[in-house]
Protein backbone atom coordinates (compact mmCIF):
# COMPACT_ATOMS: atom_id res chain seq x y z
CA UNK A 1 0.00 0.00 0.00
CA UNK A 2 1.30 3.47 -0.89
CA UNK A 3 2.16 5.71 2.04
CA UNK A 4 -0.36 8.51 2.52
CA UNK A 5 2.44 10.93 3.37
CA UNK A 6 3.99 10.53 -0.09
CA UNK A 7 0.83 11.54 -1.98
CA UNK A 8 1.53 15.24 -2.20
CA UNK A 9 -0.30 17.67 -4.43
CA UNK A 10 0.97 17.72 -8.03
CA UNK A 11 2.80 14.42 -7.70
CA UNK A 12 2.20 11.97 -10.56
CA UNK A 13 1.59 8.23 -10.19
CA UNK A 14 1.11 5.24 -12.45
CA UNK A 15 -2.03 3.24 -11.69
CA UNK A 16 -1.68 -0.50 -11.25
CA UNK A 17 -5.39 -1.29 -11.50
CA UNK A 18 -8.48 0.12 -13.20
CA UNK A 19 -9.74 3.10 -11.21
CA UNK A 20 -13.00 5.06 -11.50
CA UNK A 21 -12.86 8.82 -11.99
CA UNK A 22 -15.99 10.53 -10.69
CA UNK A 23 -17.61 13.64 -12.13
CA UNK A 24 -18.10 15.24 -8.71
CA UNK A 25 -16.69 15.04 -5.20
CA UNK A 26 -19.90 13.36 -4.06
CA UNK A 27 -22.34 11.20 -5.97
CA UNK A 28 -22.25 8.09 -8.16
CA UNK A 29 -21.82 9.72 -11.59
CA UNK A 30 -18.69 8.65 -13.44
CA UNK A 31 -16.71 11.22 -15.38
CA UNK A 32 -14.36 8.62 -16.81
CA UNK A 33 -12.42 5.50 -15.95
CA UNK A 34 -8.65 5.18 -15.82
CA UNK A 35 -7.25 1.85 -16.93
CA UNK A 36 -4.28 0.24 -15.21
CA UNK A 37 -1.07 1.79 -16.49
CA UNK A 38 -2.45 5.31 -16.85
CA UNK A 39 -0.81 8.27 -15.12
CA UNK A 40 -2.69 10.37 -12.59
CA UNK A 41 -1.58 13.72 -11.19
CA UNK A 42 -2.91 14.65 -7.76
CA UNK A 43 -4.32 18.19 -7.69
CA UNK A 44 -4.89 18.04 -3.93
CA UNK A 45 -2.75 16.52 -1.19
CA UNK A 46 -4.21 13.42 0.42
CA UNK A 47 -5.39 13.78 4.04
CA UNK A 48 -3.40 11.71 6.57
CA UNK A 49 -6.27 9.31 7.31
CA UNK A 50 -9.01 9.74 4.71
CA UNK A 51 -12.54 8.52 5.31
CA UNK A 52 -13.67 5.69 3.01
CA UNK A 53 -15.75 8.06 0.85
CA UNK A 54 -13.20 10.88 0.62
CA UNK A 55 -12.39 11.93 -2.95
CA UNK A 56 -9.65 14.24 -4.12
CA UNK A 57 -9.27 16.16 -7.36
CA UNK A 58 -6.92 14.55 -9.88
CA UNK A 59 -5.93 15.01 -13.49
CA UNK A 60 -5.25 12.17 -15.92
CA UNK A 61 -1.91 12.99 -17.47
CA UNK A 62 -2.34 11.59 -20.99
CA UNK A 63 -5.44 13.64 -21.85
CA UNK A 64 -5.48 16.29 -19.12
CA UNK A 65 -8.90 15.10 -17.97
CA UNK A 66 -9.89 16.34 -14.48
CA UNK A 67 -12.03 14.20 -12.20
CA UNK A 68 -12.30 12.99 -8.62
CA UNK A 69 -10.87 9.73 -7.33
CA UNK A 70 -11.60 7.93 -4.11
CA UNK A 71 -8.61 8.06 -1.76
CA UNK A 72 -9.05 4.42 -0.77
CA UNK A 73 -9.18 3.37 -4.45
CA UNK A 74 -5.73 4.92 -4.91
CA UNK A 75 -4.23 3.90 -1.57
CA UNK A 76 -5.38 0.33 -2.07
CA UNK A 77 -3.05 -0.26 -5.02
CA UNK A 78 0.70 -0.26 -5.57
CA UNK A 79 1.06 3.18 -7.13
CA UNK A 80 4.35 3.85 -8.88
CA UNK A 81 5.95 7.34 -9.13
CA UNK A 82 5.84 8.43 -12.76
CA UNK A 83 6.53 11.23 -15.18
CA UNK A 84 4.45 11.98 -18.26
CA UNK A 85 6.26 12.22 -21.60
CA UNK A 86 3.70 12.58 -24.41
CA UNK A 87 4.26 10.70 -27.64
CA UNK A 88 3.64 13.23 -30.41
CA UNK A 89 3.30 11.40 -33.71
CA UNK A 90 3.09 12.93 -37.18
CA UNK A 91 -0.14 12.83 -39.15
CA UNK A 92 1.26 10.18 -41.49
CA UNK A 93 2.38 8.05 -38.53
CA UNK A 94 -1.09 8.28 -37.02
CA UNK A 95 -2.71 7.24 -40.30
CA UNK A 96 -0.36 4.28 -40.36
CA UNK A 97 -1.88 3.09 -37.08
CA UNK A 98 -5.53 3.29 -38.15
CA UNK A 99 -5.59 -0.45 -38.75
CA UNK A 100 -4.70 -1.02 -35.08
CA UNK A 101 -7.42 1.43 -34.04
CA UNK A 102 -10.08 -0.36 -36.06
CA UNK A 103 -8.88 -3.78 -34.94
CA UNK A 104 -9.23 -2.81 -31.29
CA UNK A 105 -12.73 -1.42 -31.89
CA UNK A 106 -13.86 -4.62 -33.62
CA UNK A 107 -12.53 -6.76 -30.78
CA UNK A 108 -14.36 -4.54 -28.28
CA UNK A 109 -17.60 -4.98 -30.22
CA UNK A 110 -17.14 -8.75 -30.40
CA UNK A 111 -16.73 -8.91 -26.60
CA UNK A 112 -19.92 -8.95 -24.54
CA UNK A 113 -20.47 -5.33 -23.55
CA UNK A 114 -23.00 -2.70 -22.58
CA UNK A 115 -23.11 1.08 -22.73
CA UNK A 116 -21.89 2.77 -19.53
CA UNK A 117 -21.85 6.55 -19.20
CA UNK A 118 -18.27 7.42 -18.31
CA UNK A 119 -17.00 4.01 -19.44
CA UNK A 120 -13.48 4.32 -20.81
CA UNK A 121 -11.99 0.83 -20.51
CA UNK A 122 -13.31 -2.53 -21.52
CA UNK A 123 -15.60 -4.16 -21.77
CA UNK A 124 -18.15 -1.37 -21.22
CA UNK A 125 -17.72 2.03 -22.85
CA UNK A 126 -19.55 5.23 -23.61
CA UNK A 127 -19.21 6.67 -27.11
CA UNK A 128 -16.12 8.82 -26.65
CA UNK A 129 -14.55 6.36 -24.23
CA UNK A 130 -14.56 3.67 -26.93
CA UNK A 131 -13.04 6.02 -29.49
CA UNK A 132 -10.36 7.26 -27.09
CA UNK A 133 -9.47 3.73 -25.98
CA UNK A 134 -9.18 2.52 -29.57
CA UNK A 135 -6.69 5.25 -30.46
CA UNK A 136 -4.82 5.01 -27.15
CA UNK A 137 -4.29 1.28 -27.66
CA UNK A 138 -2.45 2.24 -30.87
CA UNK A 139 -0.32 4.81 -29.03
CA UNK A 140 -2.36 7.84 -30.13
CA UNK A 141 -3.87 9.91 -27.33
CA UNK A 142 -6.88 12.09 -28.13
CA UNK A 143 -9.20 14.03 -25.77
CA UNK A 144 -11.75 12.23 -23.61
CA UNK A 145 -15.16 13.74 -24.42
CA UNK A 146 -16.97 13.85 -27.76
CA UNK A 147 -17.13 17.66 -27.95
CA UNK A 148 -13.40 17.85 -27.16
CA UNK A 149 -12.63 15.26 -29.83
CA UNK A 150 -14.64 17.29 -32.36
CA UNK A 151 -12.60 20.43 -31.64
CA UNK A 152 -9.34 18.46 -31.66
CA UNK A 153 -9.79 16.83 -35.06
CA UNK A 154 -9.10 18.26 -38.50
CA UNK A 155 -12.58 18.89 -39.94
CA UNK A 156 -13.83 16.71 -42.78
CA UNK A 157 -16.79 18.09 -44.71
CA UNK A 158 -19.67 15.63 -44.95
CA UNK A 159 -23.44 15.51 -45.06
CA UNK A 160 -25.97 12.70 -44.87
CA UNK A 161 -26.10 12.82 -48.67
CA UNK A 162 -22.35 13.04 -49.31
CA UNK A 163 -19.68 11.40 -47.16
CA UNK A 164 -17.19 10.52 -49.89
CA UNK A 165 -14.36 12.42 -48.14
CA UNK A 166 -14.54 10.16 -45.09
CA UNK A 167 -11.72 7.70 -44.54
CA UNK A 168 -11.57 4.68 -42.21
CA UNK A 169 -10.57 5.90 -38.76
CA UNK A 170 -12.26 9.30 -39.11
CA UNK A 171 -14.62 10.36 -36.36
CA UNK A 172 -18.28 11.14 -37.04
CA UNK A 173 -19.98 13.62 -34.70
CA UNK A 174 -23.62 13.97 -33.72
CA UNK A 175 -25.66 16.30 -31.54
CA UNK A 176 -27.52 19.59 -31.78
CA UNK A 177 -26.57 22.79 -33.57
CA UNK A 178 -25.06 23.99 -30.29
CA UNK A 179 -23.41 20.88 -28.86
CA UNK A 180 -21.66 17.69 -29.90
CA UNK A 181 -23.06 14.89 -27.76
CA UNK A 182 -22.08 11.66 -29.57
CA UNK A 183 -19.24 10.26 -31.64
CA UNK A 184 -18.70 7.20 -33.81
CA UNK A 185 -15.68 5.66 -35.53
CA UNK A 186 -15.92 5.49 -39.32
CA UNK A 187 -15.14 2.04 -40.70
CA UNK A 188 -15.50 2.84 -44.40
CA UNK A 189 -18.24 3.39 -46.98
CA UNK A 190 -20.45 5.31 -44.55
CA UNK A 191 -20.44 2.62 -41.85
CA UNK A 192 -19.54 3.70 -38.34
CA UNK A 193 -19.13 1.92 -35.03
CA UNK A 194 -20.34 3.51 -31.81
CA UNK A 195 -21.29 2.71 -28.25
CA UNK A 196 -24.78 4.12 -27.80
CA UNK A 197 -27.20 4.23 -24.90
CA UNK A 198 -30.50 2.39 -24.99
CA UNK A 199 -32.39 5.72 -25.14
CA UNK A 200 -31.72 6.24 -28.84
CA UNK A 201 -29.30 3.45 -29.62
CA UNK A 202 -28.38 -0.16 -29.05
CA UNK A 203 -27.27 -0.06 -25.43
CA UNK A 204 -23.91 -1.49 -26.54
CA UNK A 205 -21.28 -1.24 -29.28
CA UNK A 206 -22.75 -1.71 -32.76
CA UNK A 207 -22.42 -0.58 -36.35
CA UNK A 208 -24.79 1.79 -38.16
CA UNK A 209 -24.61 3.65 -41.45
CA UNK A 210 -24.97 7.19 -42.74
CA UNK A 211 -26.83 5.99 -45.84
CA UNK A 212 -30.15 7.71 -46.36
CA UNK A 213 -31.70 4.43 -47.49
CA UNK A 214 -30.93 2.96 -44.06
CA UNK A 215 -34.26 3.48 -42.29
CA UNK A 216 -33.46 1.56 -39.11
CA UNK A 217 -34.49 3.55 -35.99
CA UNK A 218 -30.97 4.03 -34.62
CA UNK A 219 -29.35 5.01 -37.92
CA UNK A 220 -32.23 7.36 -38.72
CA UNK A 221 -32.01 9.04 -35.32
CA UNK A 222 -28.31 9.72 -35.51
CA UNK A 223 -28.43 10.77 -39.15
CA UNK A 224 -30.93 13.50 -38.17
CA UNK A 225 -28.41 14.70 -35.59
CA UNK A 226 -25.31 14.55 -37.79
CA UNK A 227 -22.96 17.49 -37.10
CA UNK A 228 -19.89 16.63 -39.14
CA UNK A 229 -16.70 14.61 -39.07
CA UNK A 230 -13.03 14.95 -38.27
CA UNK A 231 -9.67 13.28 -38.82
CA UNK A 232 -7.11 12.62 -36.10
CA UNK A 233 -3.91 14.23 -37.38
CA UNK A 234 -2.10 14.95 -34.10
CA UNK A 235 -1.62 13.50 -30.62
CA UNK A 236 -2.86 15.15 -27.46
CA UNK A 237 0.00 16.58 -25.38
CA UNK A 238 -1.83 16.15 -22.07
CA UNK A 239 -2.97 19.75 -21.64
CA UNK A 240 -6.32 20.21 -19.89
CA UNK A 241 -8.94 21.24 -22.44
CA UNK A 242 -12.06 23.35 -21.80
Amino acid sequence: MTSTLSLAAFSTWRLTCNTPGYAQRHGPELGTQAAAGRLVQLLEAFPPSPDPDTRQRVRLAEDGYPCFMNCHDLLGQQLQPARHQPLLLSSSAIQGRVGEVLGFAHRAMDTENRYVLGGAHGPNYDCSGLVQAAFAQAGVWIPRDAYQQERFCQPVIISAADFNLLQPGDLVFFGTLEDCTHVGLHLGQGRYMHSSSSNHGHGRIAVDTLHQQDTSPVASHYRRHLRGAGRVVRCHDGATLP
